[in-house]
């Protein structure tokens, strides 16, 4: 990655948001800092206890570590960070938001959630900040699916893009160079596939990488017509992608049809007991790269450690229809909310304040997660696994910022239908099915 300012990023949201296309450049200003706004009261703040929930293990340990303390310094009071787990956080927000004695005071929510807790009213104005904040700075795509009437309730917290991981030596035993199209990638994966390796580990529905075959065609997955929304699963762009990603999972992945969003790395990494890798390639979001690699012990808390070999890994972005294209895929990340019934609106404002401070943006971009402010995307480095996310992420689009679009994945729809097609189901019967059943729900 250019530090200087050279490359631009694009992430598009598939509500039509326009495109961010702003310069990647060293840090900048912004962010963090003293304020004059008035939507803060350090006054206020200071004493108060709060509650962080962190979705899952991808903020750092150290990042954690550095906003309690930054937080008991600037106000004195107690920071407790929460970890949940995805598979349960859907529920937990839903029965725990609108409960003023048992809501997180802030909260990091999926992006593709934030249309539906936005609408109903789950979290507080943050437009009277949002400029102190990093205002126009701050990812545009994620700003825009947290806005109601233009204001702001859910920012940007950090993004992720997916791309491809590959064993180097397996691919060179087997003559193959990095693909150029999705059409070569395809037919050197099915390549790759024997009895006992995946040529490419993939989940039946695991549709969050699936979906990269819809857009990479010109497919989507909803369009808004007047002010509703609509499922376009049966859309011909989208039947085309559906049929490619059908050909691939059952020509290249040993994985189960009913397997979704996993951890893939484990596959393509050798295990501790010096066992062969299951796949040759996977697909996942950067941070991954943090789990691939030669095993050279466990830590402490008896987890596995690895480091990266590049004689025997690699990564490259999906490629699209096109020589020299990359397919768009799903951008991963959150973002972030304080709680409309939290008691200590001051504290939580204070530590939004620390969280897009110019040193935590900085944190975030050094442990591979995207920043939320543009201006630090340049601490991701400039290595491989930099050039092949920010590469990865000019393209790729977030999920309809419909206002049931948190149920559609709360009932688990995509993963249903992405895994018959998995089974060779007849891929127009099932998306005409299945718009049908996504139609009764997106629009609240």
């Amino acid at each position: 990655m250019n530090r200087n300012g050279k490359r631009k990023i694009a992430l598009t949201a598939v509500a039509g948001a326009s495109v961010l296309a702003l310069g990647l450049t060293a840090c900048g200003t912004g962010g963090g800092g003293e304020t004059a706004a008035s939507g803060f009261d350090t006054e206020s703040a200071k004493g108060q206890d709060i509650t962080f929930w962190v979705m899952g293990g991808d903020t750092p340990e150290e990042a954690r570590e550095f906003l309690v303390d930054a937080y008991e310094e600037a106000t004195g009071g107690t920071l407790t960070i929460e970890q949940q787990d995805w598979s349960d956080a859907l529920t937990k927000l839903t029965n725990q938001l609108p409960d003023a004695k048992n809501t997180p005071d802030v909260t990091e929510i999926g992006n593709t959630w934030s249309p539906t807790f936005t609408t109903a009213g789950a979290f507080s104005d943050l437009s009277p900040i949002f400029e102190d904040l990093g205002g126009d700075k701050l990812l545009e795509s994620f700003v825009e699916v947290g806005e109601v009437d233009g204001k702001q309730y859910a920012l940007p917290y950090y993004f992720g893009s997916r791309y491809i991981t590959y064993r180097k030596d397996i691919w060179t035993a087997a003559g193959l160079e990095v693909p150029k199209t999705l059409d070569e990638f395809s037919e050197s994966v099915k390549a790759l596939r024997t009895d006992g390796q995946s040529g490419f580990y993939i989940g039946g529905q695991d549709w969050r990488n699936g979906i990269s075959w819809i857009f990479a065609n010109g497919g989507e997955l909803a369009k808004k017509d007047g002010d509703k929304w609509a499922s376009t699963l049966s859309d011909p762009k989208s039947i085309a992608g559906l049929e490619q990603f059908q050909d691939i999972f059952t020509g290249a992945s040993n994985a189960p049809a009913t397997e979704d969003d996993s951890t893939p790395w484990i596959n393509i990494n050798n295990d501790k007991g010096g066992a062969a890798p299951t796949a040759a390639t996977i697909i996942a979001p950067g941070w991954a790269h943090w789990s691939v690699g030669d095993y050279t012990g466990d830590n402490d808390e008896g987890a596995e450690v690895r480091e990266w070999n590049d004689a025997t890994f690699g990564v490259f972005p999906l490629p699209g229809l096109e020589e020299g294209s990359v397919a768009p895929v799903f951008a991963g990340g959150s973002n972030i909310g304080v709680s409309a019934k939290s008691e200590n609106q001051a504290g939580a404002k204070e530590l939004l304040r620390i969280i897009y401070s110019d040193e935590y943006q900085t944190l975030l971009a050094k442990n591979g997660l995207g920043p939320a402010n543009v201006d630090f995307v340049g601490d991701l480095g400039d290595d491989q696994f930099a050039e092949a996310l920010v590469d990865s992420a000019l393209g790729s689009k977030l999920t309809p910022a419909a206002p049931g679009w948190a149920a559609v994945e709360g009932k688990k729809i995509l993963e249903e239908f992405f895994g018959k097609v998995a089974e060779g189901g007849d891929v127009a019967d099932l998306a005409k099915e299945y718009d049908a059943k996504i139609d009764a729900i997106i629009n609240g």
